[in-house]
């Protein structure tokens, strides 16, 4: 993990989902528990990919990403009580 941040903004960038580059195109949505990224980012040594709350827990198990880890906001936030910044994470 790289990075951990509370409240955090999304950005919503269709270049980095199509092609995998960002753009200067992106929209920044407010933080907030009904951001798309729900109250908790983890961030991974991939841009844009991490391990995140969500606004909609149901949909958790289904394909509703774009290569990140959604958790429920209760599950990310107790995330950092278990691992820190620069742990090694294997994602398979």
């Amino acid at each position: 993990l790289r990075n951990m941040v509370t409240l955090p903004w999304w950005r919503y960038d269709q270049s980095l989902l199509d092609t995998g580059r960002r753009s200067e195109n992106a929209i920044n949505i407010p933080a907030g528990p009904n951001s798309p990224v729900g109250i908790i980012w983890n961030g991974t040594s991939r841009p844009g990919i991490g391990l995140h709350g969500t606004s909609d827990p149901e949909t958790i198990g289904r394909a509703r990403s774009a290569g990140c880890i959604r958790l429920a906001n209760w599950d990310a936030i107790r995330l950092p009580t278990l691992v820190r910044p620069g742990a090694t994470v294997e994602i398979r």
